[in-house]
């Protein structure tokens, strides 16, 4: 493989002023990052590392051996990139602070939640009115499970399934995305009232798939997931995952780009609990603030998964909130701009306290004497 370089952020700070001004406000966001790491790679090891600031970076940029120095200050740039809204519908997601999509799914097997909101629309159809009055900004809305192990949906199935739920959330006025990752199904719900494809594949499962979202020019959610075919989380091989899954999304965002996808519209995910271990769900929750390099908007999806409960007791799906919301604010800290949730309303209120905090750290150092 070639050599990579990788600017990462390992400093975070609680204002500007901690840091006296020698920061960055991380991908247009609330959380401000002080120092960095320019990483180069080469042969899947790394062979050198510098560490810089703002102030310093010209310097680091210097120092770079011939070839790296636009990459890095692509990088840089994404870095520092504020993200546009995403225009879903009559909706308008802002992107300057961390949103919330609840997950609607209409399954019969669904880990979470039993199959209840595809045995009883009017269950599906509350609680996604639930979820919107209690501060969802999109309701992603899903008819097979990615769970390991989960049995593939026929096509006609997944329709059956999601397309009624779709039209019932777009009688709401929600902004909705459609978890799927065949094209009939993307297509259908589109059609439907959906707004943007939520593809745990990244466009892979089906060649269609990237010329339908191109031509439909709709938002769509990249997810990094290491199988092929029906098995997801199959195949994964990793030298370093942190490394690998960012190059992975790096050539899935620019083949999009390739098939006309407009880059505006391009979310990535990194894709926890898809064919990675324990320990490497947990790297790269710990280095989320480097993805924002690869200058798109990020998406965030832990709720209730596997690890929450290997780190509990092996605690059961439902009763794996409180690890949730402790990884959504690590998603938080991070600066990721969606977190796709189960529990809507406690996620909504961790963020509006952590928004609260981050919102007086601009000014706790009014008092300090000049």
């Amino acid at each position: 493989m070639p050599d990579q370089i990788y600017l990462r952020p390992i400093g975070l700070a609680p204002s500007p002023q901690s840091e006296e001004g020698d920061c960055i406000r991380l991908a247009g966001g609330l959380t401000h990052a002080h120092r960095f790491a320019a990483i180069l790679r080469r042969d899947g090891e790394v062979i050198e590392r510098w560490r810089f600031t703002p102030a310093t970076v010209d310097e680091m940029l210097g120092r770079l051996p011939d070839g790296f120095g636009a990459d890095a200050e692509a990088q840089w740039a994404n870095l520092r990139m504020a993200h546009p809204p995403i225009e879903m519908g009559a909706r308008t997601v802002r992107l300057d602070q961390p949103q919330i999509m609840g997950i609607l799914n209409v399954t019969p097997d669904s880990f979470s939640d039993g199959g209840k909101f595809l045995d009883d629309p009017e269950e599906g159809r509350a609680h996604a009115a639930a979820m919107l009055e209690a501060g969802a900004a999109i309701v992603d809305v899903g008819g097979e499970s990615t769970r390991p192990g989960a049995p593939a949906v026929w096509e006609g199935d997944e329709l059956a399934r999601v397309i009624p739920a779709i039209e019932y959330c777009a009688g709401m006025g929600a902004a909705i995305s459609v978890d799927t990752r065949r094209p009939a199904v993307m297509d259908a719900a589109l059609h439907a009232g959906a707004h943007m494809v939520n593809d745990v594949s990244a466009l892979r499962h089906d060649p269609r798939s990237l010329e339908l979202v191109a031509a439909r020019a709709c938002p769509v959610v990249l997810v990094h997931a290491p199988g092929k075919g029906d098995d997801l989380h199959g195949g994964a091989d990793y030298e370093s995952v942190v490394f690998d899954v960012f190059d992975w999304l790096r050539e899935r965002r620019d083949a999009a780009v390739e098939a006309g996808v407009p880059r505006g519209r391009i979310v990535l995910d990194p894709g926890i609990g898809f064919g990675k271990s324990l320990g490497e769900n947990l790297a790269l929750l710990n280095a989320l603030p480097l993805f924002h390099a690869l200058g798109q908007p990020l998406l965030l999806g832990a709720s209730r998964k596997r690890m929450i409960g290997a780190l509990s007791n092996e605690a059961p799906a439902h009763e794996r909130r409180g690890g949730s919301i402790a990884l959504a604010i690590a998603g938080m800290n991070a600066g990721v701009q969606l977190l796709r949730v189960h529990d809507v309303a406690e996620t909504v209120q961790a963020r509006n306290v952590w928004r609260g905090l981050r919102d007086a750290a601009l000014t706790d150092f009014s008092d300090l004497p000049a």
